[in-house]
């Protein structure tokens, strides 16, 4: 039975390959792994195996110069669509192109291959600043996904905006907005509540819209990706160390999908 009305949906994000720029969209098809077509690739390092990410800046940060696409919306049932991959010079590749790896290699500097599916047991690099609150200090660590996919801990993540404004009283100087934070759903709160609105959701069922039916998992740690340049936002490590000095380094929550369906811009969230 529809219960309490949290809010609205305000954006839907989807990030083709991994630690990419990604693409908002109107709507989008939720399966049991996430928006469709999420995660669906990643640059993979071939001399050990890894999935490159930004969670490495040292060798990855210029994956936030690229932006990835699919070249139409991707459909349920069906292969997905070929990806266009804006560089950091504005040129453009395609997935589709036999040479796509050796042109990423040359813009990262570093080797690698463009991969989907992921494989079964894959893994990635993260860098952990010297900053307090966080469980290790200015040291890399091998860290597992989840088998068979290019997610960090979850398929989709979810943030409100109430979130975001606090984090900006909190950090008046710091330039909060949602793309440092990467996530799939940003709900704008129905009651003016203030404060980490969604962490309150957790253990919870959310309905979004008519379709979609997703259980709140668990708080989303987050990483030094969040102070990473990306346009015009600057670098700034005290986004990360706001968020470990007020909310256990959490910003917004993770959910696994219940029942997919639809998700469209401007759908009700409710609880359930």
């Amino acid at each position: 039975m529809v219960s309490a009305v949290l809010g609205s949906v305000v954006s839907l994000w989807r990030y083709p390959v991994k630690s990419m720029m990604g693409e908002e969209l109107n709507a989008a098809d939720v399966t049991e792994r996430g928006l469709l077509g999420d995660r669906a690739y990643a640059l993979i390092d071939p001399p050990t195996g890894k999935v490159a990410s930004a969670k490495n800046p040292r060798k990855w940060e210029k994956l936030f110069d690229c932006r990835a696409a699919f070249v139409e919306p991707p459909r349920s049932g069906q292969p997905l669509p070929p990806l266009r991959i804006t560089l950091p010079d504005g040129g453009i590749v395609s997935s589709q192109q036999r040479d796509v790896g050796q042109i990423m290699s040359r813009v990262l500097g570093r080797e690698v291959v463009l991969g989907a599916p992921a494989p079964k047991t894959p893994s990635l690099e993260e860098y952990w600043p010297d900053m307090d609150g966080l469980a290790h200090r200015d040291t890399v660590t091998d860290e597992p996904m989840p088998p068979e996919t290019f997610f960090d801990l979850a398929v989709i993540h979810l943030l409100t905006t109430a979130t975001i404004d606090h984090l900006r009283e909190l950090y008046p100087r710091g330039r909060f907005e949602v793309r440092r934070f990467r996530p799939n759903i940003v709900v704008a709160p129905a009651s003016g509540e203030t404060g980490f609105v969604e962490d309150g959701w957790v253990g919870r069922t959310v309905a979004i819209g008519d379709e979609v039916r997703l259980s709140i998992t668990a708080p989303c740690p987050r990483c030094v990706m969040t102070t990473l340049p990306q346009g015009d936002l600057p670098r700034d490590p005290g986004i990360l160390r706001t968020a470990a000095k007020h909310n256990g380094v959490n910003v917004g929550v993770y959910a696994a999908v219940l029942r997919g369906g639809t998700a469209r811009r401007g759908d009700a969230v409710r609880l359930v």
